[in-house]
């Protein structure tokens, strides 16, 4: 079995404070992903920069304390890349990936975006640069004998059913139609398969992000926007997925939970 975990930790410092470095030796996973890592490696406590039985590889954004995504895998990657060619993005902390026997797994972070300001505009340009590689990767992932697996906050929700206010977002960053669209793409043209959807076809949820603000946790009022994203073959053996909730506000250690997915895999 292959199991595989991504979460947007909004700070590993601050995580790792909270919560995160217990969850992380606590985690039956092969391989996690860590989106919004906000410091560079050195930063980093060593139970976390090098912790025990893990290999890790990080894409460090050139503003501190932004963006920032790594990878924790407990077998050594046979090589790693950082960024995915687009140069504006190439030390936006952004994309890395690791390739590992018979699959290439990556941690990505979307920008957020923001209706009618750059930051939406900086959005459009990732997901118009992120398709394409996406094809190109899946294509030299099949030559090569490896499926793929990439793991993280894309920041839109697909569906309705992938955030309980659907209604009330239809105007905002996250669930515009056009960002929807793109999605769609992934799954449809770029030939990727939701996880999450190939288990539970109709939702609603599991919501994966709450605000802090207001009563969202309470409440349930969340969006499903962390993502397992892989090719066919690899989607085909998914045998479960969980989201792991905190179980109360006051337990939380990011406004994400882990998702975490297990596979039969490899295949015999």
């Amino acid at each position: 079995m292959l199991t595989v975990s991504t979460v947007n930790v909004n700070g590993l410092r601050a995580a790792a404070k909270k919560g995160f470095v217990e969850w992380l030796g606590a985690t039956d996973a092969q391989v996690v992903a860590c989106q919004e890592v906000r410091c560079a490696p050195e930063q980093l406590p060593a139970l976390l920069r090098e912790p025990a039985g893990w290999h890790t590889a990080h894409a460090v954004c050139a503003t501190k304390g932004r963006n920032g995504v790594c990878l924790f895998s407990r077998t050594e990657p046979e090589s790693v890349r950082v960024g995915f060619g687009e140069a504006e993005f190439e030390d936006s902390g952004r994309y890395v990936e690791m390739h590992l026997p018979g699959l290439v797994v990556a941690s990505v972070y979307l920008p957020s975006g923001d209706v009618g300001t750059s930051r939406q505009e900086e959005k459009e340009r990732f997901m118009a640069a992120f398709l394409p590689y996406l094809v190109e990767l899946r294509g030299k992932a099949e030559a090569s004998g490896r499926e793929v697996l990439v793991l993280g906050d894309w920041n839109i929700a697909h569906a309705e059913v992938d955030l309980k206010n659907w209604r009330g977002n239809r105007n905002n960053s996250g669930f515009l139609p056009e960002e929807r669209e793109w999605l769609g793409r992934v799954f449809g043209e770029a030939g990727y398969v939701d996880v999450q959807r190939r288990l539970d076809p109709h939702g609603p949820g599991p919501y994966t992000w709450w605000s802090y603000r207001g009563k969202a946790f309470d409440n349930d009022a969340g969006w499903r926007i962390d993502y397992h994203v892989a090719t066919p073959g690899l989607a085909d053996r998914v045998v479960e997925m969980r989201v792991e909730r905190a179980p109360s506000y006051d337990q939380r250690w990011s406004d994400h939970a882990p998702v975490t997915a297990t596979f039969d895999w490899p295949p015999p």
